[in-house]
């Protein structure tokens, strides 16, 4: 069920105090609630010189309590992508029965300390008080590897979802906000617990080809060997068994799936992370792959082209529409993938579309970044070409969803 307790917009053009004034305040009276839970503004570098006046005018005259935002040349509102254009998008989230804290992380703090305790102190958060993580981040001065990692340690099996912001150009200055602050560096973040949950949906962009395969032999981020033979050979023959058609998709678009959980006993779609094949070597058998592999790990190899990526984001939107059947979506936020949009699909409005096909009419903003963030399987990861979804769902089961008929049929 879609909740009419949020509302998402867009605004075309540069600073202009009077009119974002009118602007803010003509979305916040169309929002079909009494108060806002949650706001998130994506803007592009164009208000850089007027960020601080921009988050004081959107903060007061949408009355916004709990503001985030980042920066980035294209942002996402509802089923329309702006790309490469001035501008921003602003949603507004009434989230009944939701708890959340809201932080700035820095360089400093983790140089300062590490490991799980470390960072409850730090937070006031445990891991039984929070059950998902949104997160806005800017590099490059921000060690973002090595937080997540921290992170995924601290809070077990807690989703992590968000994106990289950025500037107008490769090594230009990203930009992220907290309420009336905004930041070069670091990470803010915002603790979902409550009555509201987090749900992700990762789509990788990604089909998978040939079969599924046991890691043998690695040394660094060298996969020796496949099954015990040379890893090389195996993609060889992975490659040849792929009809005319497939081989001519896969040529410069292979990449590796790596199984994030060998606790499963079957893979799918999804189960796998994603990285780059850099490099192979036939004299010596190996391949060199953007990541550390491990023996005993589960590979596949996979595709990525537009048609890969539609059909991979369909099936992960389909999955979780399953998943929500009859449970109340307050809407969510996006994060694509620079790569990803027109440059990509030939045309505007794909990923957003196809999320407003599959789960609309549903509120979403967000923004096209420099690397998403989300789960696969217990973990979260930095991810490319991904389109990173967070979902906020109520945790309260209407009394006719089945779990809800089947809990109550118990015998007490």
């Amino acid at each position: 069920m879609r909740a009419p307790h949020s509302i998402a917009g867009q605004w075309q053009g540069g600073w202009d105090e009077a009119g974002l004034e009118r602007w803010a305040a003509g979305l916040r009276a169309r929002l079909p609630a009494s108060e806002v839970t949650l706001g998130a503004v994506f803007f592009s570098p164009a208000h850089f010189p007027d960020v601080g006046a921009l988050l004081e005018v959107l903060r007061l005259h949408a009355r916004i309590p709990l503001l985030i935002g980042a920066s980035s040349p294209s942002f996402i509102a509802n089923g329309v992508e702006a790309e490469q254009g001035d501008g921003l998008s602003l949603a507004l989230f009434h989230l009944p029965g939701a708890r959340l804290k809201a932080l700035h992380i820095t360089q400093e703090d983790l140089e300062t300390g590490s490991g799980p305790a470390h960072w409850h102190r730090r937070t006031g958060v445990t891991p039984d008080q929070v059950g998902g993580w949104l997160s806005l981040a800017s590099p490059p001065r921000f060690d973002g590897e090595t937080w997540l990692r921290e992170w995924n340690t601290a809070y077990p099996a807690t989703p992590v979802i968000g994106g990289l912001a950025c500037g107008a150009g490769d090594d230009a200055p990203a930009v992220v906000c907290l309420n009336g602050e905004y930041y070069e560096d670091g990470v803010v973040l915002v603790a979902v617990s409550g009555e509201v949950r987090l749900q992700p949906v990762v789509s990788q962009g990604c089909t998978p080809i040939g079969d599924a395969w046991t890691i043998t032999h690695t040394d660094r981020n060298y996969i020796l060997q496949i099954g015990n033979r040379p890893a090389y050979s195996v993609l060889v023959d992975t490659f040849n068994h792929l009809s005319e058609t497939e081989q001519s998709k896969v040529q410069h678009n292979l990449f590796i799936g790596l199984a994030s959980n060998e606790y499963q006993e079957d893979f799918h779609r999804g189960d796998f992370l994603i990285r780059n094949l850099l490099g192979v070597d036939p004299k010596n058998g190996t391949l060199t792959v953007g990541a550390l592999p491990r023996a005993g790990q589960t590979i596949q190899f996979q595709r990525r082209d537009a048609a890969a990526a539609t059909e991979d984001l369909s099936y992960s939107l389909g999955k979780v529409r399953e998943q929500l059947v009859g449970q109340t979506v307050y809407g969510g936020l996006s994060f694509f993938c620079l790569g990803r949009g027109a440059r990509l699909f030939g045309s505007p409005n794909h990923d957003a579309g196809l999320i407003q096909e599959q789960l609309g009419p549903l509120t979403m903003a967000g923004m096209f970044c420099n690397g998403e963030i989300g789960p696969v399987g217990p973990r979260s990861f930095f991810h490319g070409y991904t389109a990173s979804l967070a979902l906020f769902v109520s945790n309260k089961i209407p009394t006719d969803h089945p779990a809800r008929q089947s809990v109550d049929a118990t015998p007490h």
